[in-house]
């Protein structure tokens, strides 16, 4: 006689695959507020920059402006030199971007493939800077700048960058690593030294790992507002951040919200394509550098 509390196999199957389904359309319901909990402020910002000034504080507010007012986004970027922040922090960003790749993928090439005495050593006390916060040494750096004359000039913002980051470096570190040593290998038994191996093997190899270094050094670099703010003192040197942070002093009676929320949309939309066409190799570069 069977046992009825035996189940059979085709029901087992479907209760797992009924299992797996309700699960998945939990996630995904999860997944799905999360992003609507993370758009809402985006969305309010673009709904307020098509406002008019009153509109903007209305309550209870309205999620769609009575009449989309286009021409504020031209009105945002004439009232205030906006052109300017935008060339200057690319300028800037472009050489943030450079400048953390080359030197922090040298300096984790080094660690990942040149071994000698001390190199774990060196390799901690380089990590160990990260947990060094950065407002332990801003008044030194800063005394350091103003003797060189840098103070009000975009150098301070580009040149720390060309010395390495430990944060990078340990990506790059990571990265390299995990390249076949018989790779670097074949290259020395061809006559390659160090210097070619990372320029002509190993480079080459690390697109994710450069990718990801690249985008996250930019995204920072055009979002930073604490170094502009110190360094910077001239209005034709100010960067994106700078510049909106000083919005409201070209209207000192009453700060036009609907422009400072129209010029915002536009300041986001770099970061925005920038990840959009590279989140791919983000997230490649993120799982092969070992981030978990």
């Amino acid at each position: 006689m069977r046992n009825p509390a035996v189940a059979k196999p085709h029901q087992i199957k479907h209760q797992v695959a009924w299992g797996k389904i309700i699960g998945r359309v939990i996630l995904y319901a999860i997944l799905v507020v999360g992003s609507i909990a993370f758009l809402i402020p985006f969305l309010w910002m673009i709904s307020s920059s098509l406002k008019t000034r009153t509109e903007v504080f209305l309550f209870p507010p309205r999620p769609l402006p009575k009449v989309f007012l286009w021409h504020n986004y031209i009105d945002a970027l004439t009232a205030a030199p906006f052109a300017t922040y935008f060339l200057n922090s690319i300028y800037v960003a472009a050489a943030v971007v450079v400048g953390t790749t080359l030197s922090s993928s040298m300096v984790g090439y080094g660690f990942a493939r040149v071994r000698g005495w001390g190199s774990n050593v060196l390799f901690a006390i380089v990590l160990g800077t990260m947990m060094l916060p950065g407002q332990v040494t801003m008044i030194p750096v800063y005394i350091m700048f103003s003797k060189l004359g840098w103070v009000n000039t975009f150098l301070p913002l580009m040149v720390p960058h060309f010395f390495g980051s430990a944060f990078n470096i340990f990506l790059f570190r990571q990265f390299f690593r995990g390249i076949s040593s018989e790779i670097t290998d074949a290259g020395k038994i061809d006559g390659c030294n160090h210097w070619r191996l990372y320029s002509r093997i190993v480079m080459p190899i690390a697109t994710p790992a450069v990718a990801t270094v690249a985008i996250m050094a930019f995204m920072w670099s055009w979002n930073n507002f604490f170094d502009p703010l110190i360094y910077l003192n001239s209005q034709k040197l100010y960067t994106v951040p700078l510049g909106l942070s000083m919005f409201s002093t070209y209207f000192p009676s009453q700060t036009p919200w609907h422009w400072l929320m129209a010029a915002s949309v536009v300041a986001v939309l770099p970061l925005l394509v920038v990840f959009f066409f590279a989140q791919r190799i983000f997230i490649q570069g993120i799982v092969v550098t070992g981030i978990k």
